[in-house]
């Protein structure tokens, strides 16, 4: 019986662009899980460069890459840190809200 040879797949390896970066990010809000969203902050601050980032914000790479990891539970000041270190930008947008009757 031949054996397949897998490896590991690491989304940072596939977010090369701008438009990359924006879509995963997009994606994960639609989610509605705070853990997903930090996690893809994360996988974006990686593809960028962690220790850019943390110097961006002024924060230490070690509480960076622990607060963006689908465990993290990072404050809202450092998600924004985050976003404005990575030259993305948060907008609001109305959503249609479905009552319960």
């Amino acid at each position: 019986m031949r054996r397949e040879k897998t490896t590991s797949w690491d989304v940072t390896e596939h977010l090369e662009t701008e438009e990359d970066m924006t879509m995963y990010l997009e994606a994960a809000l639609e989610g509605n899980d705070p853990s997903l969203i930090a996690a893809a902050l994360g996988d974006i601050a990686k593809a960028k460069g962690m220790s850019q980032i943390a110097k961006q914000t002024g924060l230490g790479r070690e509480s960076l890459y622990k607060a963006l990891s689908p465990e993290g539970n990072p404050e809202f000041s450092t998600i924004l840190k985050v976003v404005k270190a990575l030259g993305l930008q948060l907008h609001v947008a109305s959503g249609k809200m479905e009552s319960a009757v």
